[in-house]
């Protein structure tokens, strides 16, 4: 049996998202846990605090850490995460692109601002999938807001940055500037996403997505993103410097991603995964 049902599969390539209950074990999401207090512990060159100065919380972010913390090597490659990737994306062969942590403490003003990934990465293509996974609840007052249908609309903007919300570049080809809020309420009806351990909101790349802060929550709210990309996925140079700033290291314009740092994960076995209760039988999945 699939992890993901029909149902979901078609909302998400109708509304560009789809919220999944209760698919990740408790196992995984220890496993992920560990790895964001590493990471908390040892950030990377890449790692950000976007608080601003003088303001109460913090807004930590961090990404492809896989290679030096284990835990999230574990999570991205094997058991639940790949097979709900592949089956929302339509292939036995997703290919982890990276992960990104996202960490609000209690009383974090700072909010996620409205924009869609898509153009903040080295990447084209449009198999493609973000699985947020949360490690505390998230109710709907702090929730992922995601523009129903708004993956399908043929505008791209240019990003961007979320420190003080100010455009990359003035203008590229085949990009314009990110709308204001009033134009964006005419792009498509803006749900909340309410979610907690276990679940996994899943968005696609250009689904245009926000978050509030956590000003008036009293909890952390600790969030891991998983993204994975398909067979239509190619290397893309953007007019201004990606986030996260891979290098091309060989690859070119329109060249697959057949790089060891965005590793295919296989699926070897001809069952599906049942993740409906607690008692998970894992799929064996390899590297190829």
């Amino acid at each position: 049996m699939p992890v993901v049902s029909l149902t979901d599969v078609e909302s998400f390539g109708r509304d560009g998202f789809v919220v999944l209950r209760g698919v990740v074990p408790e196992a995984t999401l220890r496993t992920i846990e560990s790895g964001v207090e590493a990471n908390l512990s040892s950030p990377s060159e890449w790692s950000n605090d976007y608080t601003p100065e003088g303001s109460g919380g913090r807004f930590f972010d961090d990404y492809v850490s896989w290679g030096r913390i284990p835990q999230f090597a574990d999570a991205a490659l094997r058991g639940v995460l790949p097979r709900i990737a592949g089956e929302l994306m339509g292939t036995d062969e997703p290919r982890f692109f990276h992960e990104h942590v996202l960490v609000k403490e209690p009383g974090t003003a700072t909010p996620t601002p409205w924009h869609h990934d898509d153009p903040y990465y080295g990447v084209e293509g449009m198999q493609n999938v973000s699985l947020w996974v949360p490690l505390d609840p998230v109710p709907s007052s702090i929730a992922l807001r995601c523009i129903r249908g708004s993956h399908l609309v043929p505008r791209r903007f240019i990003p961007n940055r979320f420190v003080d919300d100010s455009p990359y570049v003035a203008q590229a080809a085949g990009f314009e500037l990110f709308p204001t809020i009033d134009e964006l309420e005419s792009l498509g009806e803006s749900v909340e996403c309410p979610a907690g351990p276990g679940d996994v909101v899943a968005f696609h790349f250009r689904t245009l997505h926000s978050a509030p802060g956590t000003g008036d929550h009293p909890l952390r709210r600790r969030i891991v993103s998983f993204r994975y990309v398909g067979e239509d996925a190619r290397w893309v140079t953007r007019p201004w410097r990606t986030s996260p700033p891979f290098e091309p290291l060989g690859l070119g314009d329109g060249d697959v991603l057949d790089d060891a740092r965005f590793p295919r994960v296989v699926d070897r076995k001809s069952t599906r995964l049942n993740s409906s209760h607690a008692n998970i039988s894992y799929a064996v999945f390899c590297l190829k």
